[in-house]
């Protein structure tokens, strides 16, 4: 990586290159084909349902585990975030146990933590709980190393550090530590919306049984339903809300929280069911038990990881350049200079709504739409990202100074302000890479062959111990990606620019950040 600093002309156009070169030959080998018999038929009966959608149908529990399981997720999440900030800037392995949550989707999570507790809430809760505490340990770290030491200074010689954390430091963060947890809600609610997929009973379960059967005024009222509580979270969702919205969020929990021999099934499989099957009848010091051992990865290394993992790499590289194209379409119609003062707040509506739909959500509706391939998965990923970062680029393009002179019109557009917004497109796109390509894993789920089509083969046939080595190898995949990501930002200087959650001084409405999860 820190060759990249040294290599002659490496600059934003380069870059674009690179990644506009890696899309193109992506493209040779994705699988774009469109096997639905009659896409617009489906599409016109989905926007049928938008339109005249069945409220009274929707179950108004699954309303209620929706918002319980993200609010009682991101508390446990932010509370071992929290902790963990301490000491996250001074030992690695902090910072290692917090890349390996964050590394691991919520979706694959829930999978695996579905073998101990069954579909419960406690799986719910935790597959929110465990990425959340990695993201939020992160974010904090960010947030207390940005902070003003000054009152650190002034405390008395011998204050301990935990003192000193809670009376010069902490007063400080409290206030951008509160807008990013209340933040984190919003995404939180999304990722509980896409384990309704696998079974546990939020919305996306009832969504998901809806589309199915083709019930599509169903559909749109759930939909109508869960963008209602997304645009409304400021209101209900406050400090001072949230305990009532947390002892609520217990009561209203299944009676059952998990089995009843969760800890029996906790010990089976971290014991025996995640252990490599050669190592559960040999000895570990004989090498008979490690040749098997070998025989055993050879296959799954060469016949799902590096598959995988290349399926997995091309859907997020087309994916990111799309996004690319979509957010320099899309971020004129969230800018009052090119909108203009009528035109802007629909503009933003727009990819309000585009932005708060899950990836994962919009990539099964273009499923049923276009039929099994990597088209939906592409399509989806790019709508929701063009959206995040058109929205911020547009708040971006706001606030440019423009000479009384300025041109207009496409000139303005071209001349002027793409330009001088480029090395913070670039930014946002780099930081968005990493986030592009977890995602695009999951989709396995879905079937297109990524590394989460074999992870989920692997758990249907209960072969739990390639389940963990494949999302072992998605976690890795995903951080190295990550750090390339990295080197590149500090490669092109752009470091200084914000792309980090933990700049939301001001809270989520005014941080150009908002939209940003990860």
């Amino acid at each position: 990586m820190r060759a990249l600093r040294s290599i002659p002309g490496w600059g934003y156009a380069a870059v674009t290159r690179w990644f506009v070169g890696g899309a193109v030959a992506a493209l040779l080998a994705a699988d774009l084909a469109v096997t639905s018999l009659h896409p617009w038929a489906d599409l016109q009966r989905l926007l049928g349902g938008l339109i005249h959608p069945d409220l009274l149908s929707v179950e108004v529990w699954s309303v209620v585990y929706t918002i319980a399981f993200a609010i009682l997720g991101v508390t446990l999440g932010a509370g071992a975030g929290f902790v963990l900030a301490i000491p996250f800037a001074r030992f690695r392995s902090v910072r290692l146990l917090c890349a390996g949550l964050r590394s691991v989707h919520e979706l694959f999570w829930a999978l695996l933590l579905m073998q101990v507790f069954g579909l419960s809430a406690t799986t719910g809760i935790l597959a929110i709980a465990l990425p959340y505490a990695g993201i939020c340990a992160k974010v904090y770290s960010e947030i207390i190393e940005e902070a003003d030491l000054a009152a650190v200074r002034v405390l008395p010689e011998g204050t301990g550090a935990i003192s000193a954390f809670a009376y010069g430091r902490l007063p400080d963060v409290a206030t951008a530590f509160r807008h990013y947890t209340l933040y984190r809600f919003e995404c939180a609610m999304r990722s509980t919306l896409v384990l309704g997929f696998i079974g546990l009973p939020t919305m996306g379960f009832y969504l998901e049984s809806a589309f199915r059967q083709g019930r599509y005024a169903e559909a749109g009222a759930l939909l109508l339903v869960f963008y209602a509580l997304i645009g409304s979270r400021r209101l209900w969702m406050r400090l001072s809300t949230l305990p009532v919205l947390l002892v609520l969020s217990v009561l209203a929990l299944p009676r059952t929280i998990g089995t009843t021999n969760w800890l029996a099934s906790l010990g089976r499989f971290v014991t025996h069911d995640i252990v490599p099957s050669p190592l559960r009848s040999g000895a570990i010091l004989d090498p008979e038990t490690w040749s098997r051992l070998g025989l055993w990865f050879r296959p799954v290394l060469t016949q799902q990881i590096l598959p995988g993992a290349f399926q997995t790499l091309v859907l997020a590289q087309v994916a990111l350049v799309a996004t690319a194209l979509g957010a320099l379409i899309l971020f004129p119609l969230v800018s009052r200079r090119f909108a203009g003062p009528i035109g802007q707040p629909f503009g933003r509506v727009l990819l309000v709504i585009v932005r708060s739909t899950p990836e994962y959500m919009l990539a099964y509706v273009l499923l049923q739409l276009l039929g099994p391939s990597m088209l939906p998965a592409i399509l989806a990923l790019t709508i929701h990202n063009a959206g995040i970062v058109g929205y911020l680029m547009g708040r971006h393009a706001d606030g440019l100074p423009y000479r009384a002179d300025a041109p207009t019109g496409l000139n303005l557009y071209a001349y002027e302000t793409v330009p001088r917004l480029y090395g913070q497109f670039l930014a946002y796109l780099l930081y968005r890479w990493e986030l592009i390509l977890r995602e695009s894993a999951i989709f396995g789920i879905l079937g297109v062959t990524t590394l989460g089509f074999y992870v989920d083969a692997a758990i249907s046939e209960l072969r739990l111990d390639v389940a963990v080595i494949l999302i072992v190898a998605t976690a890795l995949l995903t951080a190295m990606v990550d750090a390339l990501s990295r080197a590149l930002r500090r490669s092109l200087r752009l470091t200084d620019l914000p792309t980090r959650l933990s700049e939301a001084r001001h809270g989520p409405e005014t941080s150009p950040l908002r939209p940003v999860c990860s």
